[in-house]
């Protein structure tokens, strides 16, 4: 039986962005008590375990010092042009009251659960306030200030662990990949739509990384209608192999809901289904996961998929709803009377043929440049 920790406390909720952007702290908190009222955080294995903000020295081993100064003065109202030219205060990364504390506590709850993996206290870490991965060393960008995953991969590799980054958010993870692009110590594999149709426009197939890095960054772009069974052939061919070939000692899962459709901000077309064949896989390899949430931005969608990832990590999920009947009252949604697991979703002629040919190329060329460096 797997020990399955759910990071988070109600001293998140304190901090709000502003009310007109995307990003809503609240899917956390929702997340937490839809669990709760289905008893999935009940019982031995399954425990709730408080964040604690992420120190300074820690924060330092990604962030420069002067961006983190330019992001607490940002937080108490002194912002300059300075912090503008780092992305603060940008109508992606606004200024708001509490923003250092936020981006520190939210980091924290990520390092709290790299640090009980470590220490063998986790087999499976969940912080759904997690998952910054746009955040450079000095640059707010993409609704993030302070990369925690990418601060979790640093800190688990500094224990002389292999690191294995999955990013499965619609954007890519380009503040990681960019991050560990010449290292081999963690590899980074994200699977985003195609970057000539989103932010941050980077995450093509042919960024492999470089140096001793060569082979460790691979990117999997993927066509606007992308629907789950292509999406899995892909994962499949791709990320699997190279899964079992890196045999990494731990696994860093960002599991941003971006991609299901009907989010706001992505064109992809798959449903939450997916995401729970995908983590049933990645649970397969018998690793220690450390999993954020990241984007998502049809709140109800992201928090039925998350609440859906927790239920399969602490092995209550059947492939079917545990309780169809549960309706919208406990998710609080209109939208949709059913449990976790979204509805099929019918895909067109014209969607397989779009989508089809583009994802077979790119499983060719990756093939072709990264998995030989592999031995595969």
């Amino acid at each position: 039986m797997k020990n399955v920790v759910f990071i988070y406390s109600a001293e998140l909720e304190k901090y709000q962005y502003p009310p007109e952007h995307p990003f809503d702290t609240v899917r956390a908190q929702r997340v937490l008590k839809v669990i709760q009222s289905m008893g999935l955080l009940s019982g031995p294995g399954r425990s709730l375990v408080a964040p604690v903000p992420a120190e300074r020295l820690v924060l330092k081993k990604f962030h420069s010092a002067r961006y983190l100064h330019a992001l607490k003065e940002a937080s108490r109202g002194k912002w300059d042009i300075e912090a503008l030219n780092m992305g603060i205060g940008s109508q992606d990364c606004p200024v708001f009251k509490g923003l250092y504390e936020y981006a520190t506590l939210a980091t924290g709850a990520t390092l709290v659960g790299a640090d009980m993996l470590i220490k063998g206290k986790a087999d499976i870490a969940f912080n759904p306030s997690g998952g910054y991965h746009h955040a450079g060393p000095e640059k707010a960008a993409g609704f993030c200030y302070i990369n925690d995953v990418a601060l979790a991969c640093i800190v688990l590799a500094e224990q002389k662990k292999k690191v294995l980054y999955i990013d499965v958010d619609v954007h890519n993870g380009d503040g990681v990949a960019e991050f560990f692009y010449e290292r081999s110590d963690v590899m980074t594999i994200s699977l985003h739509q195609n970057p000539k149709t989103l932010f941050p426009g980077t995450g093509f197939v042919d960024e492999i990384g470089s140096g001793p890095g060569k082979g460790y960054c691979v990117n999997v772009p993927l066509p606007v209608g992308t629907y789950d069974q292509m999406y899995m052939k892909a994962f499949k061919a791709i990320v699997l192999p190279l899964t079992g070939a890196y045999d990494p000692d731990v696994i860093v899962f960002e599991l941003g809901a971006d991609a299901l459709a009907g989010d706001p901000l992505g064109n992809l077309q798959l449903t939450n289904n997916a995401f729970a064949d995908v983590i049933n896989h990645l649970m397969s390899f018998n690793k220690p996961i450390l999993v954020t949430g990241g984007g998502g931005y049809h709140v109800g969608n992201t928090v039925r998929a998350w609440a859906l990832a927790w239920s399969v990590f602490c092995g209550a999920d059947t492939g079917e709803d545990i309780d169809a009947a549960i309706g919208g009252v406990l998710l609080e949604s209109t939208e949709w009377q059913g449990g976790f697991r979204d509805r099929r979703i019918a895909v067109s002629k014209s969607q397989t043929e779009a989508v089809i040919p583009v994802i077979d190329e790119t499983i060719k060329k990756l093939k072709e440049t990264i998995f030989p460096i592999h031995g595969l």
